[in-house]
């Protein structure tokens, strides 16, 4: 919420086709939080049997789950990209990289994340009938086996992650090549002029965009990797069923969402990390108030 709040104010140096990522990416990841730490996890451990546990409404947030961690992977996929146009293709930027272009490609993943998740909500059924009402949600067991689900299972990993991690990596290779090539290119020509002992505006503003989409890609690419392997390994071996909760492949699997749901809260803290302009909103925001009531306690 605050990076949200700071963003939107505009005041952090960056371009509003950036901004409007930003807050997008912040604003999905504030309701991945809520629907898949919230909701999934604390309200299912801490307070069992209440009516967020009835089968209909278990399935609605299962399918919002999965439909917002989508939004919030492919909205960095998004950004990955507006940034390699921004840095690699000039062309194309001045076209491309502007905040009405932003707003439609955010608006489509958005959409598209809604549409594409509908089926999770088909998953499930109930674990159990107690007075007539459906309670709890287990996966039905034709989704291992039908080919209709397998298609399914297989076309949701392949669009997230695999499919991002491969764009992610591609985009992030051909803009450091880029940059490597542009930057020997202008430290020639600056070495043959008398500039050569100012410093490079140019290159400064693509090192700040590289710090800061080579952090949120990267966060992406770690924290889901223990997902991607774990996924790999009961798809290969068929081990659909665990032992107890000691068992390593158990262990794994619940190591993995909750780094998966981790990587949707660290964005906040890069953009503290990466961008001095954004550190110094934040404190302002937070000295303001403070400053506030010691100048009315001082008068």
């Amino acid at each position: 919420m605050v990076a949200i709040v700071v963003l939107s104010r505009g005041k952090c140096g960056l371009s509003r086709c950036i901004t409007y990522y930003l807050v997008a990416m912040a604003a999905a990841d504030l309701v991945v939080v809520f629907t898949g730490v919230v909701l999934n996890r604390i309200i299912d451990m801490y307070f069992p049997g209440n009516y967020l546990s009835l089968t209909p409404v278990c399935r609605t947030k299962t399918a919002l789950a999965y439909a917002t961690r989508d939004m919030s992977v492919w909205l960095t996929v998004a950004f990955t990209f507006d940034r390699f146009i921004a840095i690699c293709c000039q062309k194309l930027k001045i076209i491309y990289c502007t905040k009405k272009t932003a707003a439609a490609i955010i608006g489509t993943v958005l959409a598209l994340g809604c549409l594409k998740n509908i089926p999770w909500y088909f998953v499930f059924e109930p674990l159990y009938i107690f007075n007539g009402e459906p309670w709890y949600c287990r996966i039905r067991s034709s989704y291992y086996i039908l080919p209709l689900w397998l298609v399914f299972s297989y076309f949701d990993r392949i669009a997230t992650p695999f499919l991002p991690f491969f764009i992610i990596l591609l985009l992030n290779a051909l803009t450091v090549r880029h940059i490597i090539l542009a930057s020997r290119s202008r430290r020639a020509l600056r070495n043959n002029t008398s500039s050569e002992n100012y410093p490079d505006p140019e290159m400064e503003s693509r090192r700040k965009s590289i710090i800061l989409l080579f952090s949120i890609s990267g966060n992406f690419i770690l924290l889901w990797l223990t997902y991607t392997i774990h996924y790999l390994y009961y798809r290969i071996t068929n081990a659909y069923s665990y032992t107890g909760y000691n068992d390593p492949v158990y262990i794994l699997q619940e190591t993995g969402y909750m780094l998966l749901l981790l990587s949707c809260c660290t964005n906040t803290f890069i953009y503290a990390v990466t961008q001095t302009k954004f550190r110094d909103e934040l404190k302002k925001m937070v000295t303001c108030p403070v400053n506030q009531i010691v100048t009315f306690l001082h008068h």
